[in-house]
């Protein structure tokens, strides 16, 4: 079967990818930028790439007429429009005028729990997506979901934030809000169990696990797995903006998505009935469960896909391609190069960048440097990277992003998307014995020049020490 995958670069999209190869699929990916897209080798022979915009109807001329079914994986929780909810209506218009051209039998949307009648703007966002999906001719399936717990999924990664950091809480009163997680493990098995099944067809349905818990208990449940003790206090006076800054300084997460959340988080989000699962012969685990299915792929950096990588947990508001090309008019730039004693080991070091490694020399500079970006509304530094020795294109690194990533070629290039009078990438290449490190900046006017010479006292040091922990 040939099956369009929407939203293939994304969290959800990344994980599912391989499983419909598994199950012998051609699967054709749509994707806005090819650059970021990364395919294992494996799965070359059944994948094809095409790029798509879904709010440039000319794009999507690219979507071929012969497919049996697609996915519709697009949203945008942490979008930085004002008018998200109309650019969402706007791609599934678009999507469904597209898709009545072809011989696709089957959509299935991603969607999430919509059972209150005082939804937030996300949420309804996402029930308007449903509704417009449901006037094509094709099928519709939607499963609609609350909280995903898996390695890399935002929920995980900002209550892990939040227990391994803060001792003692004092929350907002909606972290005594109800919802009902679901692992992330489940939700594909769904998605991929709902392909072209006759039963699933012109059916919302609402996905879930066994356990019905507040934000806290989550929170608390998160500690026991950790062997961690903590206390937590409820408090009724944070509003909305003060919520939603507690959980942009605290965790990894932008403020735009911290306040989606916080405006989602103040609605239940409990299943009404869970009659896929015995539709589909699933069951699904408990929250306990896959708690520990994440703790364990973090430990062994295994993490299939994160949140982090999205654009979106950045500043990228068009395609990383524009950018790959690094500039050297009218830019400053800081050029090194050293002689290298081992290729591999000096590979390994670029590879193995930020995060929890750090940045080899000065690395308090660098958490100054993050924690003053997000002090400015930034990204700061506590994105890390998703895999301790991996990178691809596409890629969170911090306040980085990867814009290109060849180790046969050793070559890497970062784009950053902290707050600046301007723009800078971060260049490593080895050609023939010698590593070349440059970090070029594009200033903004007068601004973007006195910052680049506020900060040239450092580079002697930190450029310089990075360079020769990268070879020894």
């Amino acid at each position: 079967m040939k099956i369009l995958l929407t939203g293939a670069t994304g969290y959800i999209g990344k994980r599912l990818l391989p499983i419909l190869v598994e199950q012998g699929h051609h699967v054709i990916c749509c994707v806005r930028d090819k650059n970021r897209f990364y395919c294992p080798v494996e799965l070359d022979d059944q994948v094809t790439v095409i790029e798509v915009d879904f709010l440039n109807q000319e794009t999507l001329a690219s979507i071929p007429t012969e497919i049996d079914a697609a996915y519709y994986l697009i949203h945008s929780m942490s979008g930085s429009a004002s008018n998200f909810d109309d650019l969402e209506s706007e791609s599934a218009s678009n999507f469904v005028a597209r898709l009545n051209k072809t011989l696709v039998k089957q959509v299935i949307y991603l969607s999430g729990i919509v059972n209150d009648d005082s939804l937030s703007k996300h949420l309804s966002s996402r029930k308007k997506v449903e509704e417009i999906l449901n006037t094509g001719t094709f099928a519709t399936t939607t499963l609609r979901a609350g909280i995903i717990v898996g390695s890399g999924s935002a929920s995980f990664e900002i209550i892990r934030d939040l227990v391994n950091k803060l001792p003692v809480m004092i929350t907002p009163k909606w972290l005594n809000t109800k919802c009902q997680p679901i692992a992330i493990t489940d939700v594909l098995c769904l998605l991929s169990k709902s392909l072209l099944n006759l039963e699933t067809y012109n059916q919302s349905f609402d996905i879930g696990g066994p356990d019905i818990l507040t934000y806290k208990q989550m929170l608390l449940g998160f500690a026991e797995a950790k062997n961690l003790k903590r206390w937590i206090v409820t408090v009724p006076i944070m509003t909305p903006k003060l919520s939603s800054y507690w959980l942009y300084f605290v965790t990894s997460t932008s403020y735009r998505l911290a306040s989606a959340l916080v405006s989602s988080m103040k609605v239940e989000v409990v299943c009404s009935d869970t009659r896929i699962n015995e539709l589909l012969g699933v069951t699904p685990m408990t929250y306990k469960q896959a708690l520990s299915r994440a703790l364990i792929k973090v430990d062994e950096d295994k993490v299939a896909s994160s949140w982090k990588d999205s654009l979106v947990s950045g500043r990228f508001t068009s395609n990383m391609s524009e950018y790959l090309k690094v500039p050297k008019k009218d830019c400053f730039i800081d050029r090194r190069k050293m002689e290298i004693i081992d290729r591999d080991f000096t590979i390994n070091q670029i590879w193995s960048i930020g995060g929890d490694t750090g940045w080899y020399y000065g690395d308090w500079l660098w958490d100054l440097r993050g924690f003053i970006d997000k002090l400015y509304g930034g990204v700061g530094s506590r994105r890390g990277r998703t895999h301790r020795h991996e990178i691809h294109s596409g890629d969170a690194l911090d306040f980085w992003r990867v814009l290109y990533a060849n180790k046969e070629e050793g070559k890497l290039v970062l784009f950053a998307e902290m707050k600046l009078p301007g723009e800078a990438w971060l260049e490593f290449k080895i050609i023939n014995n010698t590593l070349y490190q440059a970090a070029t900046f594009r200033p903004r006017g007068i601004w973007g020049k006195l910052y680049w010479y506020s900060v040239l006292p450092f580079h002697g040091f930190i450029f310089k020490g990075m360079l020769e922990k990268l070879i020894k």
